[in-house]
């Protein structure tokens, strides 16, 4: 036997941040059987390496499909004027990729996640990162998932306008405190942000949209459920507009201690960026406003169709809500919130019960027939901008039906889709996260 010299493939094999490979992994995988079949050539070595060459063109063209087109930024520079900055007082930004043929008319806006910063320490921590500053935002990003642009990744979205709004301001687009206390430099202004952002959106072409869809993950769609009212109202009354909300949905819930840390830790968000007077006036006439940054609350005023997209088992939720540092002193929970598989029984027991909460909180907003739900029983956070979980050959799927197409046919009424998954770990389409130790050492 020979083997044709100087070729390798990449030695991260593996899997990487979730309980099935991604899309990149399969296709890696997928160039290893090539290597396997043609790299032992036992004859006629010439027409073996052109085999093996295109294998590995064709693998590479796969790859870079899947992950998307990358599009550029663009900074709303005009803003800075009006005291529409990030944290660190640099312009607003999103990225934006162009409708074409019958989707120039319909707008997507997706609006990115990143958790919330609840004090002068925490805000400081992330204002020089991309999480408050434009200034380090990487100057292109792939779009994918919701965001791609064709048609076999997004067959409802993909010639739409697509725009990801970058999250600068750690308070899901909320805060508007004018005065900057020089010692830091911290501008809380997410509520300017919000404004200045959609009115360049609007001079761009979507003061005539047709269809629009506001989305979000993780605090982008939090930011999708606060804003989803006010954005309706910036389009033509005619338009179809709805809102997606993928993982954005955090529930008020005690921590593993007997703890409320999350409840705290909104307090202390609304206060440190003054947000209540940018929040809908629908909950805060009700509630405290840091109550009003709880869906379970605040969902229920909406007005405009929401189609919610969460895991159960919502990743971010149990790392941070139930089982967060401060209430797991001991790191017991260390493990198991790496991989759901290294949890102990009395530890899925305790998110058994945590589901339950979830529901509890998610059928506090009643039942709507304009409601989509899609709430799968994976261990997973954000599933609509990944190509693999949004569409691929095996995404997740509930009743045989991926979220694209539950989305997709949610918007256009095609079909209603309102599903809630088994408990876990019932179903086999779900994509659960792993994650790194080295990179979650404090996890």
């Amino acid at each position: 036997m020979r083997f044709v010299a100087g070729l390798r493939l990449p030695h991260n094999m593996g899997r990487v941040g979730s309980g099935r490979s991604p899309p990149s992994e399969r296709l890696k995988s997928s160039a290893l059987l090539c290597w396997v079949k043609l790299v032992v050539v036992p004859q006629r070595m010439a027409a073996a390496r052109s085999r093996l060459w295109l294998c590995f063109l064709l693998f590479f063209v796969a790859l870079l499909e899947a992950r998307g087109v990358p599009v550029g930024i663009t900074y709303v520079r005009n803003a800075v004027a009006r005291g529409a900055v990030c944290l660190d007082g640099s312009p607003p930004a999103y990225h934006f990729d162009k409708g074409f043929g019958t989707g120039i008319n319909n707008w997507l806006v997706h609006i990115e996640g990143g958790g919330w910063c609840n004090n002068v320490t925490t805000c400081l921590a992330r204002k020089n990162t991309r999480l408050g500053s434009s200034k380090q935002m990487a100057k292109e990003i792939a779009f994918s998932g919701i965001l791609s642009n064709k048609r076999r990744f997004n067959p409802d979205f993909y010639n739409w306008n697509r725009i990801k709004v970058r999250y600068c301001d750690g308070a899901s687009f909320t805060g508007d405190i004018k005065a900057v206390n020089p010692a830091t430099n911290l501008h809380f202004r997410g509520a300017r942000v919000w404004q200045a952002v959609m009115e360049d959106l609007l001079s761009k072409g979507m003061k005539s949209a047709e269809n629009a869809i506001l989305s979000g993950c993780s605090a982008g769609g939090l930011t999708t459920i606060l804003h989803c009212d006010s954005f309706r109202a910036l389009l033509p009354m005619g338009a179809k507009v709805k809102c997606l909300s993928d993982a954005g949905y955090f529930i008020n819930a005690k921590d593993v201690s007997g703890a409320l840390h999350i409840e705290s830790f909104y307090n202390q968000v609304v206060a440190t960026h003054g947000s209540a007077k940018h929040m809908p006036r629908s909950c805060t006439s009700i509630y405290r406003p840091g109550l009003c940054f709880f869906p379970q609350y605040m969902a229920r005023q909406m007005q405009t169709p929401l189609f919610i997209l969460n895991a159960a088992y919502d990743s971010w939720q149990i790392k941070n809500i139930l089982a967060p540092g401060v209430a797991d002193p001991h790191g017991t929970w260390h493990g198991c919130k790496l991989d759901i598989n290294n949890c102990s029984p009395n530890q899925l027991k305790v998110m058994q019960d945590f589901r339950l909460e979830f529901m509890y909180a998610l059928a506090r907003l009643g039942s709507s027939s304009s409601r989509g739900v899609f709430v799968d029983s994976c261990y997973a956070h954000c599933q609509s901008e990944t190509q693999e979980t949004w569409l691929w050959a095996d995404s997740p799927e509930l009743a045989k039906t991926s979220i694209a197409k539950a989305v997709g046919d949610w918007f256009f009424d095609r079909k209603p889709f309102q599903k809630i998954d088994c408990p876990y770990p019932c179903n086999p389409t779900c994509h659960n996260r792993v994650f790194d130790p080295q990179e979650h050492p404090n996890l």
